[in-house]
């Protein structure tokens, strides 16, 4: 295994907010002449949550472990929070996709299917990715490289969404810096277009946190622009299960069945080993 932290505004030379984190941990496969020698990966870049005020490990290192188990290339982005405000998030989150993509031929990554998994309110800042991948802000940090930022595929897990009637006002009160005139900005409901990245979204009918109608806006989003979408609200369950096991001090059976749907998923959307061309 290839472990690294790369400084993301190190390696595109962009100016780092005082107190900005902006980092990627690598969880990297190494090649053996024992399995898969040469051949190409998927990878998955892990959005932990955390309200924007924090970056849980519990949804970081777990979950890049579950992906490499079907032979991903798995990365951790611990990204800045509160009191750094919009757009610094989405730059970090759009660095690393680009990262990933700059660097695929280096460790033999399929470039052209690089996806993204994102909890809570880092499933907000998965579906600025998704979503917002042509903003200005993004476009004027990065340039040309900009391009490489919109991920093949997204896993929402209960994720925040919306500013509306069910918002997490935590996270959009971080995510914002308090300017209201973001809050209509940052309702991913209301920024799915025709160019967004397909996506799989799960939560539970439980959650007293986000509500699961975040996750339903966003798949009648989807649903209205003729974007693929995967949708599952799962009956039992609290807020912020990650992998639903003990290693994560949530063990939760029935929802975990999470995980290998979103496995099925990417792999009918042709997230698998390739042959090296």
């Amino acid at each position: 295994m290839i472990c690294e932290r790369i400084d993301l505004y190190n390696y595109f030379g962009v100016k780092r907010p005082q107190g900005a984190e902006g980092y990627l941990d690598t969880y990297i496969r190494k090649e053996s002449a024992e399995f898969s020698l040469g051949r190409k990966r998927p990878a998955m870049l892990v959005i932990p949550g955390g309200g924007y005020a924090m970056v849980s490990a519990r949804e970081g290192c777990p979950i890049a472990l579950e992906y490499l188990t079907i032979g991903f290339h798995s990365f951790v982005l611990n990204y800045s929070v509160a009191p750094l405000c919009y757009p610094t998030q989405l730059i970090e989150a759009g660095m690393a996709m680009a990262w990933i993509r700059e660097n695929a031929e280096k460790y033999l990554i399929d470039a052209n299917h690089v996806a993204a998994i994102g909890f809570s309110a880092g499933g907000h800042l998965c579906g600025m990715l998704a979503t917002m991948f042509e903003e200005k802000e993004l476009v004027d940090a990065l340039g040309e490289k900009a391009k490489l930022c919109r991920p093949d595929g997204v896993i929402l897990s209960y994720p925040v969404i919306s500013a509306g009637e069910f918002a997490h006002r935590g996270s959009f009160n971080n995510l914002s810096g308090l300017k209201p005139e973001l809050y209509d900005k940052l309702s991913l409901e209301k920024r799915v277009t025709e160019k967004s990245s397909p996506a799989f979204i799960w939560s539970t009918s439980n959650d007293l946190t986000v509500p699961c109608e975040n996750s339903l806006l966003m798949a009648l989003a989807y649903r209205k622009v003729g974007i693929p979408i995967e949708l599952h609200i799962i009956e039992p369950g609290r807020h912020g299960l990650s992998t639903c096991d003990a290693e994560v001090n949530s063990p939760e059976s029935t929802v975990r069945a999470w995980i290998n749907l979103s496995k099925t998923w990417l792999v009918n959307r042709g997230f698998v080993i390739t042959n090296k061309e």
